[in-house]
Formats: C-alpha cells, sequence, structure tokens
C-alpha cells in the first residue's frame, strides 16, 4: 500500500496563488491538502484532523510565524516544514532550532516541494513505532479508514463517520497499536485500558464480532480483524501511526 497516498498536508499561508498551486499539484500526486492563511485557522484544523505534515509561512501579516511553530512543537512531533524568503538566512536557522524538519526558499518548484514533503513525511514513518500509550499519537489508518484517537471518531473510506462505542474504540486502538501481531484476550484486555475500562474478558469476542459488522464488507470472512483459532485475534492491514 502506498503510504504517502494518504497523507493529509496543513499550509498555512496568506498567498492565495501560492496555496492554489500546491494543492492542486499536491493533490495530482495523490496527497490531501488543505490551506489556511493564519495562526487561528492552523490551530482549529489542527484540533480536528491528523495532519501528517505543516507547510508554514513564517511571514504571516500580523502574526510571529517562530511563535506559531514553537506551538505546535510543544504539543505534537508533527513533522513541519517552513516557508521563508530566499534572503531569510535567520528564519531558516531559527525554524530549525525551533524543531522544523527542513525548510523551503521562495519562489519553489512544485516538484522539490514535493520531493522534499515526501522525503519528511518518510522519514517520520520510519521511526521506531510508538508504544500503545503515546500523548503525542492522533490517529491510526488503515486501507482507507481513520481512527483519530483524540476524537474518538472512526472515518470510513467514503468520508461518512461511523459510530462506536468506547469498548470497540479501545479494543480497535488495541489492534491497531500491534497489526500483524497475534494478541491473547489477555493482551487485548490489557492493552484496551490503556484508553478505557468499558473492555472485560467476557466482551472480547462480542467487541470483535461488532467491530467486524463496521469495518468488514463480509464479517463472516474479515480482511482486517482474524482469528487465530486457540490464541487469540490479530490485525492482519499495514497500519500508518499519525502523531
Amino acid at each position: 500500500m502506498n503510504t504517502m497516498a494518504s497523507s493529509h498536508v496543513l499550509v498555512v499561508d496568506d498567498d492565495l496563488d501560492l496555496c492554489n498551486l500546491v494543492t492542486e499539484y499536491l493533490g495530482q500526486n495523490d496527497i490531501r491538502v488543505t490551506s489556511v492563511s493564519s495562526g487561528k485557522q492552523m490551530l482549529e484544523v489542527i484540533g480536528r484532523e491528523a495532519i501528517d505534515l505543516l507547510l508554514l509561512d513564517l511571514r504571516l501579516p500580523g502574526e510571529d510565524g517562530m511563535q506559531l511553530a514553537r506551538t505546535v512543537r510543544a504539543s505534537s512531533k508533527m513533522p513541519i516544514v517552513i516557508l521563508t524568503g530566499r534572503n531569510e538566512e535567520a528564519d531558516r536557522v531559527m525554524g530549525l532550532e525551533l524543531g522544523a524538519d527542513d525548510y523551503v526558499t521562495k519562489p519553489f518548484s512544485p516538484r522539490e516541494l514535493l520531493a522534499r514533503i515526501r522525503a519528511v513525511i518518510r522519514r517520520s514513518q520510519m521511526e521506531a513505532t510508538p508504544p500503545a500509550k503515546d500523548e503525542t499519537l492522533r490517529a491510526y489508518r488503515f486501507s482507507g479508514w481513520e481512527l483519530n484517537v483524540r476524537l474518538h471518531r472512526l472515518k470510513a473510506p467514503d468520508g461518512r463517520q461511523v459510530d462506536i462505542s468506547r469498548g470497540e474504540f479501545s479494543l480497535l486502538c488495541a489492534l491497531l497499536s500491534a497489526p500483524q501481531r497475534i494478541l491473547s484476550r489477555d493482551q487485548l484486555l490489557e492493552l484496551s485500558r490503556l484508553h478505557c475500562t468499558e473492555v472485560y474478558d467476557r466482551s472480547i469476542d462480542v467487541q470483535i464480532l461488532r467491530l467486524r459488522r463496521k469495518i468488514e464488507e463480509d464479517p463472516s470472512q474479515p480482511r482486517f480483524i482474524k482469528t487465530e483459532r486457540g490464541a487469540g485475534y490479530y490485525f492482519d492491514s499495514e497500519v500508518k501511526v499519525v502523531r
């Protein structure tokens, strides 16, 4: 599966033409883009969406781009690529010192921007899998599905919101935190309790059945949540972690 195809980039820049160019070019290369023009809008989007990379212009009118980068970095490991003017070396240095992953100088080639974004996201995805409980974890993605861990929302590939109970959410988080790994009922209970206390040994099988009905095309022939007879369950799909 091409994990880059499911990536979501947030562009923060007051230049409408530049935002349109970036949105169109990245979209043609299978990267979803949301563009905003202010720090307030940026924080609103980050609060409700699982963003893979932030493309931030440091020279927003009336705003401190450095402070915006600092705010994001203080609460997230989200990759940040800063946009600077060609002669603004001090901005580039300070941005990198604040924790930005890369920078692009204006004017830039869309092709170069795409290459840099892909490289930064790839490096982020190659980092070690985070522990089951990670305060920076924002979402899990698999085969077009997205489970937003912070908002407890499950989104289907067609964009619709799927109702999910707290117990189902916790159990799905447990499975997604250890893809391709067989988990016993005891292990599922332990991992689930990191998210809430509503999952009990006697309800594991019932919760699995309910989850299959919600995410499987054919629950009787599950593609994702599979049973290992006598051992437990495992999630049989590539899972992407968004932080």
